[in-house]
Formats: structure tokens, C-alpha cells, sequence
């Protein structure tokens, strides 16, 4: 590869990693998502389960995605929080078209070893498994709570499965226990306590998950990758704004998706041309 091929791939790990990063704290999106669209989720379980055999083989990854992901997930806390403010409907609509411009490869990834009734039953299980619970999360459940350490590191194992299971949108059931805002708070001014007291949970959701994943894509991957799809597709639906301010608000709205999909759409094309 050449000097200016390794600093494309580099800016673009980068900046998959900050988009991985703002999707675990944006409503509804998980990260863990954006991972298996942008070709990175399964180099980074077997860094997970097999350091000695993977790091050689993606140590060179690790560097700019690590960068991205904490620039994302702390950076972008303060802007996400004030872009929802500004506009819910718009900030959404741009992360649904940057999922739907990497739907395509997705389905043709999860192709890639045949598509048996079996692997179109776990589609269908798992879409519908996933819009239904965060339905009944967003739309019927009245579970409230009162922040605490017990209740943030649970905000942890929660943002660890978001990354380790694909669809994973810890950030709904976040909202739904009215744990988000005081996390998003805590993040925009680096709240050092509340930062901490996540770290049991999201390393143990990691250390408990990664290897069961890692297990069903080399045993069971049309499964696996099929049931993913599901996630994908009913995580982004179940997303799907459906109250606007305005027509001004639903102009912005189609911009955003069109600038999300545009984005997929270069990542890949760059990411072609750094394999190729």
C-alpha cells in the first residue's frame, strides 16, 4: 500500500471511528451497528477473543479507530446534545441515511455464505424481537429512575453491548429510564465520577459477550449475519422521526439523510480503494 493510500485508510478509520464513537450516544443508533456497516466489527472481536493471532494482523487499525471512538463518544456529546435540541428530527435522519447508504454491502456481506431459509428466519426473529422490545421501551413502559453508581455502571454494560451486539441502541432504553440527559451532561463537561463508575459495566459486558459472538460468526455465520440484518433494519425503522416542527424541519431532515447516506457512500468508495 502507499504513502498516500495508508493516510486515506488512516483518515478513514478515523473517522469511521468517531462515527462509531457518536453512535453509541446518539438515541437509537448502536455502534456496534455502525461497526458491521463500516467492514470493522469483526477484526475488532478477534482482537477481543485472539490478541496474539489478530493484533499483527489489525494492530495498524487500532491506533486512528481508538483516536475516533473517544474524539466520538466524548466529543461529540456536547454537539449531539445541542443538535438535538436544535432539531431531533434532522440529527436522527442523518444517522438513518448514513445506515441505509451501507445497507447495501451489509446485505451482501451477510450473503456471502449463502442465504438458507434458516438464515431469512433469523431476519425475520430478529427484527421483529428488536422493534417490538424498543417499542414497548419507548412507547409503553413508564420505568423511571434515580441516578446513581449502581445505575451508571449499568449505563456501562449497557454501551458495552451496544458495541459488542450489533442493534444494540443502548441510548432508547437510556431515555426510557430518563438515564440519557444526566449521562449526556456528565460527558459534555467530563465528569470524571460518573465517567468511572461506567467503566465496570461496559468492561464487563465486553469481557462476557465478545467471545459468544465471536463463537456464532465462525460457527453460524448466514445465522449470525442474517439476524444482524434484522437488528439493522428494525433498530433503524423503529427510529424514524414522525413529528416535524415544520416544513423547514422536514427539509432539514432530508438533507441530513442525504449528507449521512453521501457519507456512507465515500466511506465505502475509499474504502474500495484501499483494499483494491
Amino acid at each position: 500500500m502507499h504513502t498516500d493510500e495508508r493516510v486515506l485508510h488512516w483518515l478513514r478509520n478515523l473517522l469511521c471511528g468517531a462515527l462509531i464513537g457518536a453512535g453509541g450516544i446518539l438515541p437509537g443508533v448502536s455502534g456496534g451497528v455502525l461497526a458491521v456497516v463500516f467492514d470493522i466489527y469483526q477484526p475488532f472481536m478477534e482482537v477481543l477473543t485472539h490478541p496474539r493471532l489478530a493484533l499483527p494482523k489489525y494492530g495498524k487499525w487500532i491506533p486512528p479507530l481508538a483516536i475516533g471512538c473517544v474524539a466520538g463518544f466524548l466529543g461529540f456529546a456536547r454537539g449531539i446534545s445541542t443538535a438535538l435540541e436544535l432539531s431531533a428530527a434532522a440529527t436522527t435522519w442523518l444517522f438513518i441515511g448514513l445506515i441505509a447508504g451501507t445497507m447495501p454491502s451489509l446485505f451482501r456481506e451477510a450473503g456471502k455464505e449463502g442465504r438458507s431459509p434458516g438464515a431469512w428466519a433469523a431476519t425475520a426473529v430478529c427484527f421483529s424481537a428488536m422493534f417490538f422490545s424498543l417499542f414497548y421501551i419507548g412507547r409503553v413502559a413508564g420505568i423511571h429512575v434515580e441516578p446513581n453508581f449502581w445505575w451508571y455502571s449499568f449505563c456501562g454494560w449497557l454501551w458495552g453491548m451496544s458495541v459488542i451486539v450489533p442493534g444494540m441502541t443502548s441510548s432508547s432504553i437510556l431515555m426510557a429510564l430518563d438515564l440519557y440527559k444526566p449521562l449526556m451532561d456528565g460527558l459534555s463537561t467530563f465528569n470524571l465520577p460518573m465517567l468511572a463508575a461506567t467503566l465496570p459495566g461496559l468492561l464487563a459486558a465486553i469481557a462476557a459477550l465478545a467471545r459468544l459472538m465471536n463463537w456464532l460468526f465462525r460457527k453460524h455465520y448466514a445465522l449470525a449475519y442474517h439476524g444482524i440484518l434484522g437488528v439493522v433494519l428494525a433498530s433503524t425503522l423503529v427510529i424514524v422521526p414522525t413529528r416535524y416542527a415544520g416544513a423547514w424541519e422536514a427539509l432539514l431532515s432530508a438533507v441530513g439523510c442525504a449528507v449521512g447516506f453521501l457519507t456512507a457512500w465515500l466511506l465505502g468508495k475509499l474504502d474500495r480503494r484501499t483494499r483494491g
